[in-house]
């Protein structure tokens, strides 16, 4: 499952965008430099999310869209078409057809 898959999934699962979560998460004091566990209880408790799932958010949340260039476009199972997740939701993906 690519980085992108992740965040999709929670989507599907919550009814909100990447972007959503990281607004709420905001709220509660998460950021940058927040440790994972505290957003992963808050995560699963809240919203049922696992803790695979969810470390794609607390990534999301404290390190923003950005992730490596290690998975892209690698043609393995966990591969992404970019090394920028979008956030603003699926339906309003660009690069979906």
């Amino acid at each position: 499952m690519s980085f992108q898959a992740y965040l999709d999934a929670v989507e599907t699962k919550t009814g909100l965008t990447p972007r959503q979560l990281i607004a709420l998460a905001t709220e509660r004091g998460f950021g940058p430099g927040a440790k994972a566990a505290p957003i992963l209880a808050w995560l699963a408790e809240d919203y049922g999310i696992g803790r695979g799932h969810g470390m794609a958010i607390v990534h999301v949340i404290t390190k923003g869209p950005q992730i490596s260039a290690k998975h892209v476009a690698s043609g393995g199972t966990h591969s992404d078409a970019s090394d920028t997740l979008w956030l603003d939701g699926q339906a309003t993906d660009p690069t979906r057809v």
